[in-house]
Parts: C-alpha cells; structure tokens; sequence
C-alpha cells in the first residue's frame, strides 16, 4: 500500500474538494476490529494457512484471517453437502422466517456493518448505508415471497381433465458464490439469502480486502436461524480459490470483471452447470433538453460519485442536448467541486477512497492520458494524499473521444465524461454504441417520452429522473445486463428460480395417452388429430 509518511508531502490540500472534518470521538480501526471481534467473526472459516486485509484509509493491516487452499474448498463443499438436505427439507416458510429475523437484526446493528464496510472499502458512511437498504429490502422481499415463489405450480395437461401437471421447484444443491470488493455486503449476502431460503447451501468466496464484512454477515444470519454448515466461507486469492469454486459448485453466482466473468463462464460451461455473471458497465446518462437542469445535475452527482465510482452501475458517460449543456455543466461542475472528501468512521463525508492501488492507477491513467490528447479538465484531476493514499477527486471531463481509453473502457471510478448531442436518435445510437449494457439513465420532463427513449437502449436497467437506486433498489423486477455485462439477472423472480431445478410431475388418470377402448392406431392418431382442434377451438393453451 501506499506510504503516507512521506516528509515532503504539501501541507495543503492538492485540490479543490473540501475535506469534511472528523467528528470528536470518531471510532477508529483498533476501535471497531479487535482480536475479539476477528476471532468471533472467523469462526468456521476453512481455512489452513494466513492472510490479511487493510483498510484504503490509511493502508494499514486490518485483521490477520484464515486462507484456504483447494483441499480447504473441497472439504468446504464436503461440510456443505452434508447439511443442505435437512435444510432442503426444513418447510420453506420456516426458511424463510430466518431472512425476515435476518432483516430485523441488519437494521438494528447497521452501526456496526457501517463502519467495517468503511474500513474495507473506504467509502463514505451514506454509501455504505445503501448496502444496508439493499440487503434488508432483499431480506423482506424473499422472506415474504418465497413460499410463492417456490411452491407448486399447477399447468393444464396436454388433455384438460385427464392430465394433472405440477411444476415444482427443487434446489440445486450447493452454490458457489464469488463476490468482489466494492459492495462486500449487498453482493455477499444479498446475493445469496434467495439461495439459502430456496434450499441451498452456500460456499462464498468473498474478496480478501472486504472479507470481515461478509463474515459478519454470516454471523448475523447464523443468529437469525441459519444452520452454521448452510454457509461455508474460503478466503484467498481468486485464481487459487475461484476455479476451485467452479470445480464443485452445482451451480455458480459470480459478481466481478467481464474477463473474469468469461472464464467463470467457461469453467461452469465444462461441468454443464449453470451460471449468473453481473460483469461491468460503460453506463450512460441522457439529458434531453427538456430536462430539469437543476435535479439532473444533482442526480449526476449522486450517478457518478457513489462509493467514488466503484460501482457497475454508476454513470461513466453523460450525454447532454446541446440547448441546455452549458448550464448543465457549470451546475454540475459546481456541485462536484463542493463534495467534502473524508476518511472518518461517521456521516457528513460525501464521497470516500478508492479501494486499492490498481484503482487508483488506472483512474490516474484515464484522466492523463484524455488530458493529454486534449480532453479538458472540468473538476477534480487530481490525487488527494493530503487525506489518505487512495483518495481521488471526483473528476468531470469534457472533449473526449477515441481513441482515449476513457472513452470506451470501464475507469471504475469517479471520473465522468460529458458529450454534447443535438438529435436525441444520434444520442440514443451514441449511448448504444458500447460492449456493455447494464445501467443506463434519461433525465426529461416527459414521463412518455422517457419511457419511449428507455425502451430503446440496450441495458438490463434504465432509470429515469435518476441513476440507479430506483431500478436496483425495486427488487420485485429483475436486475443484471445485456451484451458483455453479463448473463442472468439477481431480484424478482429470476433472481430466486435461478437457484432452483424446474420438476414437471404429470399425473395422467382414467386413460393413457395410447390407443384404448379397441382402438387401432390410425383411430387412435384419428381421434387424437381432431381433439387438437377442438381444443384450439376452445381457446384451450
């Protein structure tokens, strides 16, 4: 990590961004990870050898944790197996009950989640509260609708009254589950509480640098009902672990990169098991000139600079009608230049740090290199060490265009370019013109119109009059990508089903779907010909 001891470091701060001052009291890193803590959440981690992790704040070891070797995944598989058939057929509303307590208890101890998410991640207290809403809204939401989800289904026969059909859900066994670093608690548990109450075991594989955050969320939920063997946790590094993951899950839920999302892929392919991949996003925001110029640029800031960027679905593109782009920009840019920067375990900050040192370059490169071939410099630019080694300012950029790496790759971080458009087809094209498709937003006065403009991009999500949390945040409709942002979807019903082997039963009663009653077979093809059309005539499905 970064050495912030450097003595010839500037006094003062490199930027513009105000710092939000630390309250009096703050807690700190020694103050929320004690041994106690660590060797609490730890407990049941397969694990033989020893790893650590590090908070972004400051660079410093956050805790000493176990890590698994693939004979530690094997044996994780093992104590899984053995125990998701009595949860399997524990009834599935009692399964349920379990996410709902799940849901009452991440309410009541959020503190705590909130200030080691900080510690893991860096970002800024809000941005840590939306995981807390995403995973409590998860819990209610499966808690309350997977006995409808998953109970029988009754289907009409192939003949009406003589064939009984139910379709029923079984689960799949056990799910391998790799989450990544920049949402370690909604892509952890959030991820799989449809699996567990749909029958599952679960193996996860949380990032290291994020880990303690998962591990209190297996606690908790252990508190909650959950069978301590359902949920097994590995640690370590992703191309030890991860293969070892695909190896022997029934089925895989992975959350990351799209390179890594093909190999994934790939691997699950080869055991013909199933797969969701949410990969990454090159999103786009559309104003149109009918835009509320004021709520649009304050909802950029939010669509940009949540979690400074680190998000799959925060906006890298803005696309902004010409009519209405200067104003748009100098409210934007004035909002973005007043983001108070902080590192302090408490509220006020409105944008954190980077995570790590490969963020922080390739942010570093993006912005150089598009300043360089001529792009100009809005807000931000620059580093902030002044505040911690991975601080980075909230960045607008305007003139960019290929063959800048900005312009087309995913910066994963909180840099923003702005484009000028005049026809809105042109806008749309410009928009749909990427390898990605999972977020997008459009800002107009016209709900029709917004709705029209929606319906004809390429993403999984579309918002309207906001970036992102409507459309994620509604989990009764699904949420995943298009194109090279993955395949399947989390929420609603394909979220819980994925995790689930569809079982037809087909009960025939009276008589067989053969000839009978002394018919020979071409009475018997006679009389079955004619019964189709009556059944068409009858409007019978």
């Amino acid at each position: 990590m970064t050495d912030t001891t450097d003595t010839q470091a500037p006094a003062t701060p490199l930027g513009t961004n105000p710092v939000a001052p630390a309250p009096a009291g703050a807690r700190t890193a020694a103050d929320v990870v004690t041994p106690e803590v660590v060797a609490q959440l730890t407990r049941g981690v397969v694990g033989s050898g020893r790893t650590a992790n590090h908070t972004p704040f400051t660079g410093q070891r956050l805790a000493e944790l176990p890590e698994s070797t693939p004979e530690d995944v094997a044996e994780a598989f093992a104590r899984a197996r053995a125990a998701q058939g009595v949860w399997a057929a524990t009834p599935v509303r009692a399964r349920a009950a379990v996410l709902l307590r799940f849901h009452d208890l991440v309410l009541e101890r959020q503190a705590e989640v909130l200030d080691l998410i900080q510690l893991e991640t860096g970002k800024a207290r809000l941005h840590a509260h939306e995981e807390v809403l995403a995973v409590a809204v998860v819990a209610r939401h499966y808690g309350r609708r997977a006995a409808a989800y998953l109970g029988p289904k009754r289907h009409t026969g192939v003949v009406p009254a003589l064939t009984k059909v139910t379709e029923l859900r079984q689960p799949r066994g056990v799910v391998g589950h790799i989450s990544p670093w920049n949402y370690p608690l909604e892509l952890s548990v959030g991820d799989a509480l449809p699996a567990f109450v749909s029958g599952n075991a679960v193996v996860m594989k949380p990032d290291t640098e994020t880990a303690l955050t998962a591990l209190w969320a297996r606690d908790l939920l252990i508190e909650a009902g959950l069978p301590a063997e359902v949920f097994q946790v590995v640690i370590g590094d992703g191309p030890v672990v991860g293969p070892e993951i695909v190896r022997h899950a029934d089925y895989v839920s992975f959350t990351g990169s799209t390179r890594t999302g093909r190999e994934v892929a790939q691997g699950a392919a080869a055991r013909l098991v199933g797969v969701t991949l949410e990969l990454g996003g090159k999103n786009a925001m559309l104003v149109l000139r009918d835009a509320d110029v004021e709520k649009a640029a304050a909802g950029a800031v939010r669509a940009c600079f949540s979690s400074a960027g680190q998000l799959c679905i925060a906006i890298e593109r803005l696309y902004v009608h010409e009519s209405i782009a200067d104003e748009f920009v100098d409210r934007f840019a004035a909002r973005t230049k007043a983001m108070r920067l902080g590192n302090s375990l408490a509220y006020g900050a409105d944008m954190g740090s980077l995570v790590g040192e490969r963020q922080l370059e390739t942010v570093t490169r993006h912005v150089e290199e598009a300043v360089a071939k001529g792009a100009k410099l809005i807000a931000g630019g620059v580093a902030r060490p002044d505040i911690g080694p991975l601080f980075y300012e909230p960045t607008i950029l305007e003139g960019v265009q290929e063959p800048m790496a900005v312009c087309a790759e995913e910066t994963f971080g909180p840099v923003v370019s702005i484009y000028r458009f005049t026809d809105e087809d042109e806008a749309v094209e410009r928009v749909n013109a990427t390898a990605y498709g999972l977020n997008a937003s459009v800002w107009t006065r016209d709900g029709r119109r917004g709705h029209a403009i929606a319906a004809r991009l390429r993403t999984g999500t579309v918002n309207i009059n906001d970036g992102y949390a409507p459309a994620y945040g509604s989990v009764q409709a699904p949420m995943g990508g298009m194109k090279d942002s993955g395949i399947g979807r989390r929420h609603g019903s394909e979220g819980i089903l994925k995790y689930t082997e569809a079982q037809t039963v087909a009960h025939q009663r009276l008589i067989p779907l053969a000839p009978s009653f002394g018919m020979d077979d071409e009475k018997y093809a006679a009389f079955m010909s004619r019964s189709l059309k009556v059944m068409k005539a009858l409007r019978l499905r």
